[in-house]
């Protein structure tokens, strides 16, 4: 397994119309009016101009604090028993949680078997971000480094996946990666799969399907956690 490793006050709406009617005013008032109502007005001005400015800064702040998703969801109950049973054919449908340092950021839940000479492995993660600007900014990043895949319409805020073939000594294993961003949260699944009796590994079409088909389930799960 592999660790891979969301109004304005009313103040600031008043503010330009205060402006102008003062600027009309001194227009009407001529020149000498003028230069008292500059001097006389700053503060009142001052303190408008304030108030416009920390309006939008307490609704950022407000923003960015929300999180969807608080907690990671159990990972081993994320995919459904038949989709395990399809997918990695003759491996413990409960699965195997991996250990983590903070299972409230980070869960991760293992399949693995070998069937005949037919060898299948899923992992299925859901990592916590602090913002979904931090998920977005993380799942841009992995995105980049597995360049090659495509896009995933209907995953999540953003999908991708992704697919290799490796050999060594001779024998080939083809993986599959489906990263999804779900507002504040990322749903990281890796399948795949290897022949031991002819060297080859399952075609690219299945191990990818797997894969977004493992990833679809996880995503509706991490919904349904909160």
């Amino acid at each position: 397994m592999r660790s891979l490793p969301l109004p304005l006050a009313l103040t600031a709406r008043l503010t330009p119309v205060a402006v102008l009617a003062c600027a009309g005013w001194a227009m009407a008032s001529g020149p000498d009016k003028t230069s008292t109502s500059a001097s006389g007005d700053t503060s009142t001005q001052q303190t408008a101009g304030q108030s416009a400015s920390d309006g939008p800064s307490s609704s950022t702040t407000s923003t960015a604090a929300t999180k969807t998703y608080a907690a990671a969801p159990a990972p081993c109950g994320s995919i459904p028993v038949a989709t395990i049973k399809s997918l990695v054919p003759g491996a413990k449908t409960a699965g195997k949680e991996i250990p983590s340092t903070d299972t409230k950021l980070r869960r991760t839940c293992s399949w693995n078997a070998l069937k005949g000479y037919d060898y299948r492995w899923l992992d299925v993660s859901f990592e916590i971000m602090d913002t979904d600007a931090a998920a977005a900014k993380e799942y841009k990043q992995r995105v980049a480094e597995k360049s090659g895949g495509g896009a995933v319409p209907g995953l999540g805020d953003n999908g991708y996946s992704v697919v290799n073939l490796t050999t060594e000594d001779k024998q080939q294993t083809r993986e599959g990666v489906v990263m999804a961003q779900v507002s504040n949260a990322l749903v990281v699944v890796t399948y795949n799969g290897s022949d031991f009796e002819s060297k080859k590994a399952p075609d690219t079409d299945e191990i990818n399907k797997g894969a977004i088909k493992a990833a679809k389930s996880a995503v509706t799960a991490l919904k349904g956690s909160q």
